[in-house]
């Protein structure tokens, strides 16, 4: 069902229709309203973290940014791209060019993120994405879209540090065989070698569709590697965290590293379970009082769970595209997606979930990242009472230096 922030109807023209109201006036049209299209995983591996959290959140900020500009008037619509690039592209097409979309904001999939970025640059659309392949701001930046909530070379950055610091020099990846999965792999792998550390090992598991992981934490249990880290997200990470419980590599010695899970797995799991599981999010619902006040929000539409760093990656980036495109205009921003992705770049970042930051000339948005560790049942005084924080890094640290990213849109 489209959603509309603004239905005010234009009555301009009123004076001079005072002073000549014997003659006839031509019908002033209407702005179009800027289309936005949520395109996101309803019903697959990803679907806790996106899925129906991410339309609420991009209606959240539609319903916002009402209030700074009532008169932008703003539709949304939802798809599911079913964890398949193909799909992805084809239904990102169709909403580019049947149904006038000059939005496409999500894509939790790396595979189905790349895949649209694509035609959003053929199309001259704007996209936003929330996958982790930090390609996106590298080797495949364009001038059509923003990585926004996080990418894998900020997990590796703050969670492979942590870990590495803390004794565990030695690894070994349980690891999606696809885009993502590998970026991550990839990342931390990097992270370890130049901390004076070592990867023993990799096994790849078949993506999507695997749901018994014993062979692969059994390899994992087997190398004798300290620290067994999940380069996976979603429903994935999940059943890998508590079918390590089930083989008992904890009670062996090894550390458990989830390199990317969000809060609706670790609910989902079990303080149990989880607790003592080093991850890193953008965001966290209890971190300071303008978290709070919006995750409250959240909460009363989603039947009381609280956000992810991916949920609110698509309520940032709305409220900041809209912002761009109160800034240049709703002509301007609908006939060139790149020109509303430069707007974006030029002027700064601030909401109640990341805070203050910037749009980097690659398209990587910029924000602290914050290193959690999952409390006891002990610690924990409430169902969604979850992390502790360990360290926060600095959105300029965070992230992938400019200069190392191989982005063509960079110049040396």
């Amino acid at each position: 069902m489209p959603v509309a922030a603004n239905r005010r109807h234009l009555l301009g023209g009123l004076a001079a229709a005072s002073v000549a109201p014997l003659l006839p006036r031509p019908a002033r049209a209407a702005t179009p309203p800027i289309r936005i299209g949520v395109l996101t995983d309803m019903a697959g591996p990803y679907s806790e973290d996106s899925g129906r959290g991410s339309v609420v959140a991009a209606q959240l900020a539609i319903e916002d940014f009402a209030r700074i500009d009532p008169g932008l008037r703003v539709e949304l619509i939802s798809g599911d791209m079913q964890g398949k690039p193909d799909v992805a592209s084809a239904l990102a097409s169709a909403w580019y060019d049947r149904d006038g979309i000059d939005l496409i904001v999500d894509l939790p999939v790396s595979s189905a993120a790349l895949a649209v970025a694509h035609v959003a640059r053929q199309k001259d659309k704007a996209a936003i994405l929330n996958p982790g392949t930090s390609d996106l701001s590298g080797k495949a930046c364009s001038p059509n879209h923003v990585h926004w909530a996080f990418d894998t070379y900020a997990l590796a950055n703050s969670t492979g540090r942590a870990i590495l610091a803390g004794g565990g020099r030695s690894w070994y990846f349980v690891q999606a065989d696809y885009a993502f999965g590998a970026a991550l792999a990839a990342d931390t792998g990097r992270i370890v070698a130049e901390q004076g550390g070592t990867v023993k090992g990799t096994v790849r598991y078949p993506f999507p569709g695997t749901m018994d992981f014993a062979s692969f934490l059994l390899q994992a249990q087997a190398s004798g590697a300290q620290v067994v880290a999940f380069a996976n997200a979603g429903a994935d990470a999940a059943n890998c965290i508590k079918q390590a419980g089930e083989f008992g590599l904890t009670q062996g010695g090894q550390k458990l590293a989830s390199l990317l899970c969000f809060i609706p797995q670790i609910h989902g799991i079990g303080l149990q379970a989880a607790q003592g599981l080093l991850l890193t999010e953008g965001f966290y619902w209890d971190l300071n009082d303008r978290t709070r006040a919006f995750s409250k929000r959240y909460g009363a539409r989603m039947d009381g769970q609280m956000p992810c760093t991916i949920q609110v990656g698509c309520y940032s980036g709305v409220l900041h595209y809209l912002k761009a495109v109160a800034a240049m205009g709703v002509e301007a921003a609908r006939a060139s997606g790149a020109a509303a992705v430069r707007q974006m770049k030029q002027i700064p970042t601030d909401d109640d979930v990341f805070g203050q930051g910037r749009v980097r000339e690659d398209g990587r948005k910029i924000h602290d990242m914050h290193l959690f560790e999952v409390k006891t049942p002990a610690q924990s005084t409430s169902s969604w009472d979850l992390y502790r924080l360990v360290r926060t890094t600095p959105g300029e640290q965070a992230f992938r230096p400019l200069a190392e990213g191989q982005c063509p849109m960079v110049r040396s």
